[in-house]
């Protein structure tokens, strides 16, 4: 059994259960979020382990990765034992995943279903504090065009120009979009002026035959879907 206490450094540890070798040994797989966070800071303090310290990041975020990559410098320099290079580090691993995983999900081409079209959103604001609009322009084929940046606002709102949208849908030969946009509360729930932007976006591409599939709310590691919902 694993023992992570605070009065017994991790260099005292069984070599199996020590998070560098127990990678090297068993695989990535066998780690859990702390062991692979603390493989990242290197070292804890005098009165934790690097384990130890990675594990209050954690409890502090939920055990949820999204709100670890929510923060900034200063919020885990918060923490006794890391420093402004431990920070960085943490921040620019959580962001190399992040990009990872939009680059395997870009790869897949084609959007099949609302999972697919949520995929790409969370991985360019899943982790905002402030509410962003995107869209994803679809070929005939359903096939991801490209995906664009339309507004960032606070966080409560921000401001979507129709205009805008399809100026850049028609500019890149779009057959379809997908819109969406996040909720940094949490709530993934439409709110009385998404339901109207939404109507008003797809009226306005009736006229330039160019189809509004879906408008996705995310919500940390939720959405809802308006077309899955019958609400577009």
């Amino acid at each position: 059994m694993e023992r992570y206490e605070n009065h017994f450094p991790i260099k005292n540890w069984a070599e199996e259960d020590r998070p560098r070798e127990k990678l090297q040994l068993k695989g990535k797989n066998s780690l859990s979020d702390a062991e692979l966070i603390a493989i990242l800071l290197g070292s804890g303090s005098r009165s934790e382990s690097a384990v130890d310290l990675a594990k209050r990041i954690l409890l502090t975020a939920g055990e949820n990765l999204i709100e670890v990559s929510k923060m900034g410098i200063n919020d885990l320099m918060g923490f006794n034992g890391i420093g402004e290079a431990k920070a960085v580090t943490l921040i620019a691993a959580l962001e190399l995943g992040k990009r990872r995983n939009e680059s395997e999900v870009l790869a897949k081409e084609k959007i099949a279903c609302s999972r697919d079209a949520f995929e790409i959103f969370r991985s360019v604001m899943g982790d905002q504090p402030y509410e962003a609009f995107w869209i994803i322009l679809l070929n005939k084929a359903n096939k991801v065009i490209r995906k664009c940046s339309i507004s960032e606002g606070g966080i409560s709102g921000t401001v979507v120009d129709p205009k805008k949208i399809y100026k850049i849908a028609l500019d890149q030969h779009a057959s379809s979009i997908i819109l969406g946009h996040n909720h940094p509360s949490g709530n993934i729930q439409p709110s009385e002026a998404d339901q109207k932007i939404t109507k008003k976006i797809r009226d306005a591409g009736f006229m330039l035959d160019v189809a509004v599939l879906d408008h996705l709310i995310i919500g940390d590691d939720r959405y809802y879907s308006f077309a899955d919902e019958g609400t577009l």
